[in-house]
C-alpha cells in the first residue's frame, strides 16, 4: 500500500502541514499509520476523504458539517463526486457570466449604451400572458411591490437582465437534480440560499434589511399550487414543487428570522 507521509500530503493537495495537523486533531482526517516516532502516514483512501474535505470547502461548509457529511454510513463517494461536478460547473458558469456582465457594465458606462427597456423585462411573453402575470402579482403583493421590483429590473443593462435569467435556470436545474434528497439536506439548502438571493434580485429588495422570510416562504406555496411555475419542458413537476416549497420553508424558518 502506497503511504504519504505529511509533507507529501500537504504537498500534493496543496494545503499546510499545519492544516492536516488541525484536521487529525478534530477528527477529521486521522492518519492509517502512525510510527513509534510518531510520524503519521496516509493511505489512498484518506487521499480520497481528503479529497472530498476540499470539495466541500470549495462550497463553503463548515468543517463541523463536512465530518458529518462524511461520517454518514450512508455516504456515498460517486454520488459526492458528480454532486460537486454539478456545483462546481453551476459555480464556473456563473462567474463566467459575471465576468462577462462586469465587461459588458464597464462598456455601458464608457459608451452610454442604453439600459433594459421595460418592455425586456416581459420578452418573448405574449402580452396577454405578461398583464395576466402582472395583474396576479398585484393582486398577490400589492401594486407597489410589482412596481419597485420592475423599476430595479429597470436599472440593469439588458446583458445583466439575461445573465441573471440564466443564473435562476442554472440554479433551477441544480435544485432539479436534487428532488429525490431530503429538502434540508446541506447541498440542497446551499442552492436555496442561492435561489433566495437571485430572488431577491428580481424583487428589487437584494441587500435589505427585511430578509422577507414569510414572502419567500409564500413564493415556495405558490410553487406548489401553480404549476405553471415548475413545468419543464411542457410537463409539470409537482413532486418537484413540493420539495422546493419543503426546502425554501425550511430556509426561511431557519436561516431568515
Amino acid at each position: 500500500m502506497n503511504t504519504y507521509s505529511v509533507q507529501k500530503m500537504a504537498k500534493l493537495a496543496g494545503i499546510s502541514i499545519r492544516t492536516l495537523h488541525l484536521y487529525d486533531q478534530i477528527g477529521l482526517l486521522k492518519p492509517s499509520i502512525r510510527t513509534e516516532a510518531k510520524y503519521r502516514l496516509y493511505g489512498e483512501k484518506e487521499l480520497l476523504r481528503l479529497q472530498q474535505i476540499l470539495f466541500y470547502k470549495e462550497l463553503d461548509i463548515p468543517l463541523k458539517e463536512i465530518q458529518a457529511i462524511l461520517d454518514n454510513p450512508d455516504f456515498d463517494l460517486v454520488e459526492a463526486l458528480l454532486s460537486h461536478k454539478t456545483s462546481l460547473q453551476a459555480r464556473h458558469d456563473r462567474i463566467s457570466t459575471l465576468l462577462e456582465t462586469i465587461d459588458k457594465t464597464v462598456n455601458h458606462l464608457k459608451t452610454g449604451t442604453i439600459m433594459l427597456k421595460p418592455e425586456e423585462l416581459y420578452e418573448g411573453l405574449a402580452m396577454q400572458t405578461v398583464e395576466s402575470y402582472r395583474a396576479e402579482a398585484s393582486k398577490k403583493y400589492g401594486v407597489k411591490v410589482v412596481e419597485h421590483s420592475e423599476k430595479a429590473l429597470g436599472k440593469m443593462t439588458k446583458e445583466q437582465f439575461e445573465a441573471l435569467k440564466t443564473e435562476l435556470k442554472e440554479n433551477a436545474s441544480a435544485l432539479f437534480a436534487f428532488k429525490e434528497k431530503d429538502p434540508t439536506n446541506v447541498q440542497v439548502q446551499k442552492l436555496i440560499a442561492r435561489h433566495y438571493e437571485i430572488i431577491r434580485v428580481f424583487w428589487g429588495t437584494s441587500g435589505s434589511g427585511d430578509k422577507q422570510a414569510e414572502a419567500y416562504k409564500g413564493l415556495g406555496q405558490l410553487y406548489v399550487s401553480d404549476e405553471r411555475f415548475t413545468t419543464i419542458d411542457g410537463h409539470p413537476q409537482p413532486e418537484y414543487a413540493l420539495f422546493l416549497s419543503k426546502a425554501m420553508a425550511y430556509f426561511a424558518d431557519n436561516h431568515l428570522k
